[in-house]
């Protein structure tokens, strides 16, 4: 069975087992009155990974408390919720989620919340790939092309001002200030990338996030597992690998922040490229941390991060 095979079925067995986390929905109240955000007045928000979350608090600013429930370093494909986590989703406003099932084993959880939105049900989805492996789904790690990630301002402006429209308005400007910020980023992106030969962006990591990546900004991306991770590459998949990186005399590799790196550095061993350095790909960093002159806990300076690593290692 392949790994993207392997990664629906698990969907669909979270799916199954989410019947019992609906009981907990079933079995609880609503927001208690000593609720202190609703106290303070500030809209009490619930986000999935921590890349929706600074979107969030970009557009929102000081008129909500963000609660997270998946933060640095933590691999979505794999993640599953604890009663406390249901209780985020359930005491929150609003809920917000990347979608394209990125959150497989949470996602039948996340239709039982009805004031939950994806962030990324604006996008076209004939913008969108949906790899013939990957049996009619979408791919969902559509951050790493930041003229796709900018679509999904408008829902939470939306969203947000739907549940709060004291702040419509600081919303939609903060909104607007958003786009013009991503604009800049990919402006800044197609710059930093002409420092690197066509020929030399090639890309190699754990698995297959950074296709959108590739398509935005010229790079050749081959990720040894495919775009789940929902389990480990075979030997075959590492030899092939080898040979790959030895016949087009790749420079270096990549580890990811959240996902296990003891594959890519067994290829580093037995191919005799480096390791790059490590990005990021399912999660940001941790929020005030700075590399490479840059806070990875910002969806802006994970990108600068991911693309300043990758250019100066492959050089």
């Amino acid at each position: 069975m392949s790994m993207t095979k392997q990664f629906v079925k698990l969907v669909s067995r979270g799916i199954a087992s989410a019947a019992g986390i609906a009981l907990i929905f079933a079995g609880c109240g609503g927001k208690t009155e000593t609720d202190p955000n609703a106290a303070s007045g500030k809209l009490k928000v619930t986000t999935t990974v921590n890349m929706v979350s600074d979107l969030v608090r970009e557009i929102a600013g000081e008129h909500v408390e963000v609660s997270e429930l998946m933060g640095p370093g933590v691999d979505p494909h794999l993640f599953k919720a604890s009663r406390g986590d249901v209780d985020k989703l359930m005491n929150a406003d609003v809920v917000f989620y990347v979608g394209l099932l990125l959150e497989g084993k949470i996602q039948s959880t996340l239709n039982k919340v009805e004031s939950a939105y994806a962030v990324t049900s604006k996008i076209d989805t004939k913008r969108l790939d949906k790899p013939e492996e990957f049996e009619g789904h979408f791919d969902p790690h559509i951050w790493f092309d930041v003229t796709l990630w900018v679509d999904t301002v408008d829902v939470v402006v939306e969203s947000l001002s739907n549940a709060d429209s004291a702040h419509a308005a600081d919303y939609k400007k903060n909104g607007e200030v958003t786009k013009a910020k991503m604009k800049a980023l990919h402006e800044w992106s197609l710059e930093k990338v002409k420092e690197l030969p066509e020929a030399k962006r090639i890309l190699i990591t754990s698995h297959d996030a950074y296709n959108y990546f590739g398509r935005a900004y010229g790079f050749k991306v081959v990720g040894l597992q495919g775009i789940s991770t929902v389990s480990e590459a075979s030997l075959a998949d590492v030899a092939k690998m080898v040979d790959f990186i030895k016949e087009n005399k790749v420079k270096a590799v990549f580890v990811e922040s959240s996902v296990s790196p003891a594959a890519i550095k067994r290829i580093s061993e037995d191919s005799g490229a480096v390791i790059g350095g490590e990005l990021f790909s399912d999660a940001m960093g941790e929020r005030g941390k700075i590399e490479h002159g840059y806070d990875v806990g910002t969806y802006e300076g994970m990108i600068k991060h991911n693309l300043s690593t990758i250019v100066d290692a492959l050089k």
